[in-house]
């Protein structure tokens, strides 16, 4: 399994819903970080409690812009799609993932301006 179809599968299992697909895909001591550095969640745990809260939104889905990858590292470019307080919007985000052997070990994630409204189709 390469870097990469381990990030496909922790995207499909985030699109799906599944939180124990997603799960499935970060090993257990895990980290979260917004990008630099800011520590969020550190152990499957607090990752599992994050998400599953974030998962709750009926209109969560992460369109795939973009993908890069070099030896462990896979770098995606996304167009999340959310329920903020305000209402329906996107938010665009890199998020860079750390894959050691089927898991992934660490996560940065940098966001972008949230903007209200559906998504523009393409």
């Amino acid at each position: 399994m390469t870097p990469q179809s381990v990030v496909q599968r922790q995207l499909d299992a985030y699109n799906a819903h599944d939180i124990d697909a997603l799960m499935a895909t970060y090993a257990d001591d895990v980290e979260h970080f917004e990008f630099p550095s800011t520590l969020v969640a550190s152990g499957a745990a607090q990752v599992r409690e994050r998400l599953c809260a974030r998962l709750l939104e009926p209109n969560l889905h992460a369109r795939l812009l973009g993908r890069t990858a070099m030896g462990n590292l896979v770098i995606d470019h996304e167009l999340v799609t959310r329920d903020f307080p305000e209402g329906p919007g996107t938010v665009e985000l890199i998020a860079m993932y750390e894959v050691q052997g089927e898991k992934i070990v660490r996560a940065w994630f940098k966001f972008g301006d949230i903007r209200m409204g559906k998504p523009q189709q393409s």
